[in-house]
């Protein structure tokens, strides 16, 4: 075995992909051109710092003070740790579906088809939640972009007109990357990675044009601004909602080992890829929170809570400045949608191709001519818009979707680290023909155990309804998050006593290998 956290030449040779594929019972359908800044790319778009730390920023500032800041190193150990755990699963199970498949190779059938089934529609949530942040930016651009309502609509999801230009915006948004992804996924890989080099030069421009501006020192991150007051336990209170902005940015780093099908040399690139994506978000933002806070004008404005980032660099390096800062996080927050959708149509493709949805000889059939899974792109289009349109008009709309979509991830990601964890344990893992690629080591038990616990820590802090994060007027909204959860539990369980018994066809097994589908679950 390798030294922990190391990865080893892959052994099997570029150009052998297909037949790799094939020991796993599946040929080799989608098309194989994304290279190693691809794979990154897809992993840190999802990420994308100028998405999350400008969506959620002033929430976090907002519930925690300057102090929130200290969610981020915090959030990012805990999924450092999930992320340890799902390289080592890349490299060991390189195929389309990510979650999906890493689960089926471990766990019990019902625990995969539950990770997948989740995973998807959380994905669908994630989308609507990224595309409405579109509100955030594009307003402060330019009051052209505030069709309904007037200038304290703009920039802000909290007013009914604020909330339906919010719909308005996203409804262009999604329907522009349902059109990439049908194109085919070179299309998506070019835009995506333009999009990802944008966000990487903008991202350490803005912090050194912020850091020229700097008006106090790194102390100010032990301020809480007050904002412990009216909780029960205090400032935990206050710090623990909080943490919210840390978890919605810091998740979607396994997209990488979602596009394996499609990725050259995935044993080799997808770990190195989790991993890279993860490190570089952690870094680029909390710098940039971080010299942003040292940099503001008035630390204690009102706006930092309301308005967030976009006030924060256009307040501090000027209108015209702050614009073009805003427009690299349009780009932005346009490939994470896109990266997004991408995810969520390979897990059904993954899915379907098993026999395990309905409709799957439709879901997992991939266009001659674009070598893309079609009706999956049109399915999570039409699905995500019709979610933004029942929430038209929704002045909490942003903040249910943003902790609905992060808790339909952490459950998924808890139904791989855990199964996980059981095999460690009974020493079962690594297995006996672990290939030689990525290898945690003797420190794998610890970083599982840190896994599963934060990630069972980090689903009840983000399900608790309290007023702080939901409201206290309705208690459909507080309870939102974990009915919706459920609701969706429900439904999958049923879809699985319907479809557990269906297997993968022979349209998309591979002529050698075990047969796709329930031959490859796991019995413990």
């Amino acid at each position: 075995m390798s030294n922990p956290g190391t990865i080893r030449t892959a052994a099997t040779p570029p150009d052998d992909d297909t037949t790799d594929l094939a020991r796993f019972g599946y040929k080799q359908e989608l098309e194989r051109s994304l290279g190693s800044f691809s794979s990154f790319a897809a992993g840190f778009s999802y990420i994308s710092i100028m998405t999350g730390v400008f969506q959620l920023f002033g929430f976090g500032f907002g519930a925690g003070g300057p102090a929130f800041i200290w969610t981020w190193p915090i959030v990012f150990i805990g999924q450092g740790a999930v992320a340890l755990c799902f390289a080592e699963m890349a490299g060991q199970f390189p195929l389309a579906g990510g979650v999906y498949q890493w689960s089926k190779q471990i766990a019990r059938p019902v625990t995969s088809w539950m990770a997948g089934w989740i995973m998807t529609v959380g994905a669908i949530v994630t989308a609507a939640a990224v595309a409405v942040a579109y509100q955030i930016i594009l307003p402060q651009v330019s009051s052209a972009f505030q069709i309904v309502g007037d200038a304290e609509d703009a920039g802000v999801t909290t007013t009914p007109n604020g909330a339906k230009n919010a719909i308005l915006l996203a409804l262009g948004l999604v329907v522009f990357t349902t059109v990439v992804n049908i194109v085919g996924v070179r299309l998506m890989a070019k835009i995506n990675n333009l999009g990802v080099a944008v966000e990487l030069i903008g991202v350490v421009l803005l912090i050194v044009m912020l850091a020229v501006h700097i008006k106090r020192g790194p102390q100010v991150v032990l301020h809480t601004a007050g904002t412990g007051a009216g909780h029960s336990a205090g400032y935990l209170g206050a710090f623990l909602a909080a943490s919210i902005m840390s978890a919605y940015v810091f998740y979607g780093f396994d997209t990488a080992g979602s596009l394996a099908e499609e990725t050259k040399e995935p044993r080799r690139h997808a770990p190195r890829a989790i991993l890279r994506a993860l490190t570089a978000a952690f870094l680029a933002g909390g710098l940039l929170m971080l010299v942003g806070m040292m940099a503001v004008g008035d630390i204690d404005a009102e706006e930092l809570g309301t308005l967030g980032m976009p006030y924060l660099v256009k307040s501090t390096l000027g209108t015209g400045l702050g614009d073009v800062f805003l427009v690299c996080s349009a780009i932005a927050i346009t490939v994470c949608c896109l990266a997004v959708q991408t995810a969520a149509i390979r897990l059904l493709f993954s899915m379907a191709r098993d026999g395990r949805l309905p409709f799957g000889s439709s879901l997992a059939k991939v266009s001659p001519t674009s070598n893309t899974p079609v009706v999956p792109a049109a399915v999570t289009g039409v699905l995500t818009i019709a979610l933004l349109l029942v929430n038209i008009g929704n002045q909490r709309v942003f903040y249910i979707l943003t902790s609905v979509a992060i808790i339909l991830f952490y459950i998924p990601y808890l139904l791989v680290t855990a199964p996980m964890l059981v095999r460690r344990l009974r020493g079962q893992w690594p297995r006996a023909d672990h290939g030689p690629y990525f290898s945690m080591g003797r420190k794998g038990l610890v970083v599982n155990i840190v896994a599963v616990g934060y990630g069972l820590a980090m689903t009840v802090n983000l399900a608790w309804p309290r007023a702080a994060v939901y409201g206290e007027d309705h208690w459909y909204y507080q309870w939102g998050a974990i009915v919706f959860t459920g609701a969706i539990s429900a439904i999958g369980g049923l879809l699985y006593l319907r479809y557990r018994r269906r297997g993968g066809t022979a349209q998309h097994s591979a002529a050698t290998g075990p047969a796709a589908g329930d031959t490859l679950e796991a019995e413990a």
